[in-house]
């Protein structure tokens, strides 16, 4: 259970009172707009119609949909916990650089020109670092070339995250990790440019080996030619590759159907 402050405590229980929520449920809500700096909320709380958002001055989104009375709840609930917030004390002073500290990033960083929380991460984003914090664990990455607009978290993946730059949707694991440790391992890149079927002449039977010369480069099904085409066609919207040299692979394995 989060700790509060004497304050805190006072507060969240008057609240519980005049919403008449569970004292649980006014910590969970409490801690999801804490984490959204105060200006948004993601959560999870049965007795308010169970997954919702929050954004302050925009819009409510609850379980129930068209209950705009549980809507209304939840608005007015998180402005009040956003605006205690901001002018109480609510949760105990935890040293910088530690989980569940607000400065929960290291120290040496400094104090970071973005940051946001999403579920279970936190992430905040540096000159040339990214530091993510993944279920109390910090990673602090080298953010190379890329100018960063956001972490987000694959949906229904605890442990998928990828972040929006100037190059589009990257995988956060293919940064080079500097601390911490990688949720899971980056998966390696397929070169499909390259990527040609040569048979094992070694297996073949004697019929096999008199197949002309023509067939020679291998044949792929239409699911792994417009899959491959469709790889090549993000290498070209990064200008990995030229239309003209996306065309002629694209011809290439069209022959191949």
């Amino acid at each position: 259970m989060q700790k509060l402050t004497d304050v805190g405590e006072n507060l969240v229980n008057g609240i519980a009172s005049r919403y008449n929520l569970s004292h649980d449920a006014v910590i969970h809500m409490l801690v999801s707009v804490n984490n959204g700096g105060c200006s948004m909320a993601q959560f999870n709380c049965p007795e308010l119609g169970g997954s919702g958002q929050w954004m302050r001055g925009g819009m409510t989104m609850v379980g129930d949909m068209f209950n705009n009375g549980l809507k209304s709840t939840v608005d007015n609930l998180c402005n009040e916990l956003a605006n205690i917030l901001s002018n109480n004390q609510i949760f105990p002073v935890i040293p910088a650089g530690t989980p569940g500290s607000n400065q929960w990033w290291p120290g040496n960083l400094g104090s970071p020109f973005s940051s946001g929380a999403q579920n279970n991460i936190r992430y905040a984003i540096f000159p040339n670092r990214l530091a993510v914090e993944l279920n109390g664990q910090v990673s602090v990455y080298d953010t190379l070339d890329h100018n960063i607009g956001g972490v987000s978290q694959q949906q229904g993946n605890n442990t998928s995250l990828t972040f929006n730059s100037q190059w589009g949707t990257i995988n956060v694991n293919t940064l080079p990790l500097i601390s911490g440790q990688t949720p899971t391992p980056p998966e390696p890149q397929k070169d499909f440019t390259q990527q040609v079927t040569q048979p094992n002449f070694a297996s073949l039977t004697p019929n096999q080996v008199e197949a002309p010369a023509n067939n020679t480069v291998g044949q792929y099904s239409v699911d792994e030619t417009l899959q491959i085409i469709e790889k090549l066609a993000q290498l070209r919207d990064s200008n990995a590759l030229s239309d003209d040299e996306f065309n002629i692979k694209k011809s290439e394995l069209l022959k191949r159907i």
